[in-house]
C-alpha cells in the first residue's frame, strides 16, 4: 500500500476513534474536563501531514462535530479551520520542542477555537459555566503526548516529531 493511502487510512481511523471518545458518556462531574479529541487529531494531522490534511479537511471535521453536538452549523468548522491554519503555519517548529513545550503550543492553538465558540455561545445567549468552559484546554494539552505517541506507534512517522 502506498504511503498516501496509509496516511488516509490512519487519518480516517484516528478521526473515528476521536469521534468515539467524544461521544462516550462521562459522569456529570467529569464532562467539563473532556478533552477536545477531534480538534486534537485535526491539529496533529495539520502539523504532520499538511499536504494530506489541510484547511478543507479541518473544515469538514468541524462540520462533523457541529452535527454531532447539534450546534450552529459552521461554528466548529470555522474554529477548526482557523486552528488548522495556525497549526500548519507553525508545524516546522514543533520538531524542536519538548513535550512540555508542545503541550503549551497545543493550549495556545486551542485558545482561538475556544474563544470563537464562547463568542458564538454568547451571541446565541447560551453562556457556559465560567471557568469550567476552559478546562478542556488543560485536559487536551495533557492528552497531547499520549496522542502523539499512539500515532507514532500506529505506524505514522513524520520528520516533525
Amino acid at each position: 500500500m502506498s504511503q498516501t493511502n496509509n496516511n488516509v487510512t490512519l487519518i480516517l481511523g484516528s478521526f473515528m476513534l476521536a469521534i468515539i471518545l467524544t461521544l462516550i458518556p462521562l459522569p456529570t462531574w467529569a464532562e467539563p474536563f473532556r478533552p477536545e479529541w477531534i480538534i486534537l487529531v485535526a491539529i496533529y494531522w495539520s502539523m504532520t501531514s499538511p499536504q494530506t490534511f489541510g484547511l478543507g479537511s479541518a473544515w469538514c471535521s468541524g462540520l462533523i462535530i457541529d452535527v454531532l453536538r447539534g450546534t450552529l452549523l459552521g461554528q466548529h468548522a470555522l474554529g477548526f479551520a482557523i486552528t488548522a491554519a495556525i497549526a500548519i503555519k507553525v508545524h516546522y517548529r514543533l520538531g524542536n520542542y519538548s513535550y512540555l513545550q508542545q503541550m503549551l503550543l497545543v493550549s495556545l492553538l486551542l485558545l482561538p477555537y475556544m474563544s470563537l465558540n464562547l463568542w458564538i455561545y454568547g451571541a446565541l445567549e447560551e453562556s457556559p459555566e465560567a471557568w469550567l468552559y476552559w478546562t478542556p484546554i488543560i485536559s487536551s494539552a495533557l492528552c497531547w503526548p499520549v496522542l502523539t505517541m499512539l500515532m507514532r506507534a500506529s505506524g505514522h512517522h513524520h520528520d516533525v516529531f
